[in-house]
């Protein structure tokens, strides 16, 4: 019960963002940022394999 009791007194808080929450952000950010830059980064070699290939020949 203390737990139900303690999720809803933060559901109520309204006194603002705090460093857990900024932390969360930053890392869902974060996160955001690697995927894209993993995605990118494997069209990247495809399209210079793909130029490569068709200097050499």
């Amino acid at each position: 019960m203390k737990v139900m009791e303690s999720i809803k007194k933060l559901c109520k808080d309204d006194s603002g963002i705090s460093a857990v929450e900024y932390a969360l952000l930053l890392a869902l950010i974060g996160a955001g940022i690697a995927t894209a830059a993993f995605t990118l980064g494997g069209q990247v070699t495809t399209n210079v394999n793909t130029a490569t290939t068709a200097l050499k020949g």
